[in-house]
């Protein structure tokens, strides 16, 4: 069986979009393309406005995807969270379409026996260890990120170093908005590790703008242009219930 490869783009954000296009619609459009889109709205002293709650998890909502808001120094834990419970959602969703086409209706695994739910299950568990998985990470530099950028670097570090031990292959590429001459910067083109990061974001200037519309467009295009391994989404799952003895 062909795993295919888990694609998820990564926010993280402490506000709410103020130039460009509208990022839910965007995240529609990655969804449509077989993209995960997870946001995790970052805090401090302060609360995220009402504002930008909403438009984290309206976000996350378009794009099939998880949304979490936490204060920074809880940002470790909640990155590796959000990155795992993004995947298994995924794949079941996708084991959840291929039932229906299986059983008819609109049957799905908690229609299952409890046998057969937990056969399933251990599918699931399985390919989240086993599929290759793909995160584009996008990092908000606004200046009210400023002071929460080292705790960031640490979370995508060890959300790295957390993920070596699956059997699937790992691919990140970290990206910055507002850029200096554009909406976006690269920080870091797809590699396996993320351990290259040590100060990386010391050398970022913070603007005062949130384009993150013209972000995630620009991440599709990263991921259109990486010829990145097909997606789970592009007609794997035809196969996936096989070793469930469905």
């Amino acid at each position: 069986m062909s795993k295919g490869t888990l694609k998820q783009i990564l926010l993280l954000t402490d506000g709410h979009s103020n130039q460009g296009e509208d990022p839910v619609a965007i995240a529609a459009l990655a969804r449509e393309q077989g993209i995960t889109v997870n946001v995790i709205g970052v805090v401090d002293g302060n609360h995220l406005n009402e504002q930008g709650i909403e438009e984290v998890e309206a976000i996350a909502m378009a794009g099939g995807g998880v949304s979490q808001v936490v204060y920074a120094k809880q940002l470790a834990q909640t990155v590796q969270m959000v990155t795992r419970k993004a995947m298994t959602q995924t794949i079941h969703g996708v084991v959840n379409k291929e039932l229906s086409q299986i059983l008819g209706g609109n049957q799905e695994m908690e229609d299952l026996s409890p046998a057969k739910r937990g056969q399933v299950m251990e599918v699931v568990d399985e390919l989240g260890e086993t599929m290759n998985l793909d995160v584009l990470i996008l990092v908000d530099t606004s200046a009210s990120m400023k002071n929460k950028l080292p705790m960031v670097q640490e979370a995508l570090t060890d959300l790295s170093i957390s993920l070596t031990s699956r059997m699937g292959a790992n691919r990140f590429a970290l990206y910055s908005f507002p850029g200096k001459k554009r909406d976006i910067d690269k920080l870091l083109d797809w590699s396996p590790q993320l351990n290259s990061l040590s100060g990386i974001f010391q050398k970022l200037s913070s603007g005062g703008i949130t384009p993150t519309g013209p972000a995630l467009q620009v991440a599709l295009q990263k991921f259109a242009k990486s010829g990145s391994r097909r997606s789970l989404m592009a007609g794997d799952e035809e196969q996936l219930l096989e070793e469930s003895g469905m």
